[in-house]
């Protein structure tokens, strides 16, 4: 075959450094529109991005380069320097060190879709860490609760 082809979706999910509720209602549709902005500009189009005060969830196609670690580097990094500008409240924003992804089959994107985008309704139940535990367990990532949570 003369070309590669290739459609690898991703959840990707990270939270703020210490789930602090800093993403106010006032600046979630504006990140979102800045992280769905950066995806595109690095060949990886968002499918859906929410977010609420204290953390993110994309479902996103993961492009062939760069590698994903360079990908959420440069997302976190550079949507961090954006919010920052963002207001005194803003200042000293920091995402989590770390981040989950997990593979999205094709046949799952309706239902993550609508997963993503009642994470207000979602979380008047389960926390974050609750959340990101049961993500880890459905996918059979083992974690060590010592080293998930900054």
């Amino acid at each position: 075959m003369p070309q590669s082809l290739a459609k690898n979706l991703l959840h990707i999910t990270f939270s703020t450094k210490g789930r602090r509720a800093l993403i106010g209602s006032e600046v979630r549709e504006p990140l979102k529109a800045y992280l769905t902005g950066t995806l595109g500009n690095l060949n990886s189009p968002s499918i859906e991005t929410n977010c609420v005060a204290d953390h993110v969830h994309i479902l996103c196609v993961l492009p062939r380069t760069p590698a994903l670690s360079a990908l959420l580097e440069e997302i976190k990094k550079s949507s961090s320097k954006w919010l920052k500008t963002q207001g005194a409240l803003l200042r000293d924003f920091y995402w989590q060190g770390g981040y989950g992804t997990f593979s999205v089959s094709e046949s799952n994107v309706a239902a993550l879709r609508a997963y993503i985008r009642n994470q207000e309704g979602h979380h008047q139940t389960m926390t974050f860490q609750e959340e990101f535990r049961a993500l880890l367990r459905k996918h059979g990532i083992e974690f060590d609760e010592r080293y998930v949570w900054d």
